[in-house]
């Protein structure tokens, strides 16, 4: 055998691999793990590159289940209003927003919480700035408020029919309140925008992506690639390679048809590749758009974002039929149970199928998605969005009963089900580690908060499995998610044990070494 091209030494390796749980050295040709321990050091070589790792504990390397990278840096820019935590700091964030080349004020991050209870409008982005364009996009990325001006540009003057269940919300009077619920009425003001340069973008992606890497991530999970995404990822690899390997499922829309989502599946890069297709079953529970058994407690969530929810489960199972994976975002009650019943008894064709977000699930849900062989891919870090006491927005549309079945992790874990975890980001942060910190902590890592439903948290193996075995498991690969002979070398190093050491201090510490293909993506110092 050849000399290795990485040879990983001076660490204590969590292989998850049960027939070697243990390794101290790893050695890399290519982007395969060639070889453990002793005959790894026996492959050192001039040309060899050796990083010592002084202790660190390295784990395959992590997997965010569930990103948005590109749709992040394209629409999540412009003014943070994520810290805001009223009507007042939003006035204060905006009125000191510095305006784009082209008059727009673009902002990111509002929590639905700073409006106390009331329908979002755009009555605070005129008290900020007058006539000005201004977009608002809030927290949970299915709605936006936009200024007056920004909807005359827009051509806005009322509401709108959509082939999926949007809403350009209105007065009594028929005007625009500027409140946008999902893609296509947000779409209708940001086609009027300026458009964002592709080589401005190709940058943003390649900061965000290095960010990624710096938190230990070697790949995602990328849930879209509408417009012109695909060629944004080709463009960046025609001068450099991406630091995070992505997995890509552009969407399937009410009146999309779903042969040339199957076609799309052989578009690859060097280092990203479409492999399934994203479908929306429902929207937010804080927008009033998740798909509820029972009304919120405004009335709402009564709906599908599907007008023809059929439609969606002939489409499901078309690309079922044709072997590619599927993965629904599913958030309300309602919502999931169609999912499950539209998959439960489909041909596989050796395809895990997925269900995103699952919000809140009940009892008997939980055994039915387990039992289907569906993944349950899961955000405990948006459990930042709520509190224990019950006495947020979501929590408060939900009602205490369903409030209690919050992201129930340990419950999907412990009746045997596969279970993804990432961050939604731009939705919640992308730190990898944070995510292991909420997956444990069911709180902000750092923080004094009451832990919202204590007893879903995940041991540490969990968390990590979450981030890494099982991420190989619904990416189909037996030779991911394990630190083994022939194994993709996907590494992750950390300065502390990420199982045994508290979730608080997982969270903060650095990480020493990032791996990704073969290829050392972040290195500390």
């Amino acid at each position: 055998m050849r000399a290795a091209d990485l040879l990983v030494v001076g660490t204590r390796v969590r292989t998850l691999d049960p027939a070697n749980p243990w390794a101290e050295a790893v050695a890399v040709v290519g982007d395969r793990i060639v070889a453990l321990d002793d005959d790894a050091r026996a492959l050192r070589g001039a040309g060899t590159e050796v990083v010592d790792l002084g202790g660190a504990v390295t784990t395959p390397g992590l997997v965010d289940g569930h990103m948005h990278p590109l749709f992040g840096a394209a629409a999540f820019h412009g003014t943070d209003l994520s810290r805001c935590r009223d009507l007042a700091d939003v006035r204060a964030a905006l009125s000191g927003a510095t305006p784009d080349a082209d008059g727009w004020v673009v902002g990111w991050g509002l929590d639905h919480n700073v409006f106390a209870g009331a329908v979002p409008t755009n009555a605070v982005l005129e008290e900020a700035l007058p006539g000005r364009p201004v977009f608002v996009r809030l927290y949970d990325g299915h709605s936006a408020l936009a200024s007056v001006e920004a909807l005359r540009r827009a051509g806005v003057t009322g509401p709108r029919e959509f082939a999926q269940r949007a809403e350009i919300v209105c007065g009594a009077d028929g005007t625009p309140t500027g409140f946008l619920l999902e893609d296509a009425a947000m779409s209708v003001v940001m086609d009027a925008m300026p458009a964002i340069p592709a080589a401005n973008l190709r940058a943003r992606l390649g900061e965000v992506l290095r960010g990624m890497a710096r938190t230990g991530l070697t790949a995602g999970h990328m849930m879209d690639a509408e417009a012109d995404a695909l060629e944004v990822l080709a463009g960046y690899e025609e001068t450099e390679e991406l630091p995070v390997r992505l997995r890509v499922a552009p969407w399937c829309r009410p009146g999309d048809e779903v042969e040339p989502l199957i076609a799309l599946q052989a578009r690859h890069g060097r280092r990203w590749a479409v492999q399934a297709v994203k479908f929306f079953i429902d929207g937010t529970v804080e927008g009033g758009t998740a798909w509820l058994e029972h009304p919120d407690c405004h009335g709402q969530g009564q709906h599908a974002f599907w007008r023809d929810p059929a439609a969606y489960t002939k489409a499901v199972q078309q690309l079922a039929a044709a072997g590619v994976q599927t993965a629904t975002h599913a958030i309300g009650d309602a919502g999931v149970r169609h999912v499950v019943e539209s998959l439960e008894n489909v041909e596989t064709h050796g395809v895990r199928h997925r269900i995103e977000h699952l919000e809140t699930l009940p009892h008997d849900l939980v055994g039915r998605v387990v039992g289907s062989g569906l993944v349950a891919s899961m955000q405990p870090s948006h459990t930042a969005y709520t509190k224990a006491d019950h006495t947020d927005e979501w929590s408060l549309r939900l009602g205490a009963e369903r409030a209690g079945r919050a992201w129930v992790c340990r419950d999907v874990r412990d009746a045997g089900g596969v279970l993804v975890l990432g961050s939604d980001w731009p939705i919640a942060h992308y730190d990898a580690r944070e995510v292991l910190g909420f997956a444990r902590l069911r709180r902000q890592p750092g923080s004094t908060a009451a832990p919202v439903l204590p007893e879903q948290g995940l041991t540490g193996s969990m968390a990590l499995e979450g981030m890494t075995s099982h991420a190989a498991i619904v990416e189909g690969d037996a030779y991911a998610g394990r630190v083994a002979v022939g194994c993709r070398a996907d590494l992750t190093a950390f300065t502390l044990d990420p199982v045994d050491a508290p979730a608080d201090e997982v969270a903060e510490a650095p990480i020493a070494l990032t791996v990704s293909g073969g290829r050392v993506t972040h290195r500390l110092g």
